[in-house]
């Protein structure tokens, strides 16, 4: 599973894209999965006010199914004016 990172989220993490090995993707069903197993390997995650994912570049829920073979974005709040 790849994960790509943008904004604060790469800041947080330090990497652009994170790839699962594939015995960690198949135990990550959901995004809301994925998302707690992102927060305990990077709390700072947590502070974020919002995070949005997005699957195969469209939003996702927290109860949208993920596979290994998944795109993964994780898009922190943006601000602008």
């Amino acid at each position: 599973m790849k994960i790509l990172l943008f904004g604060v989220t790469r800041d947080i993490t330090g990497k652009a894209e994170l790839e699962l090995p594939p015995d960690k993707a198949k135990s990550l069903g959901k995004v809301e999965d994925l998302k707690e197993f992102l927060v305990g390997e990077y709390p700072e995650l947590k502070k974020l006010s919002s995070m949005a994912i997005a699957v195969n570049n469209k939003y996702a829920s927290g109860d949208t199914g993920i596979g290994q073979e998944d795109e993964i974005a994780l898009i922190p709040p943006v601000s602008g004016g």
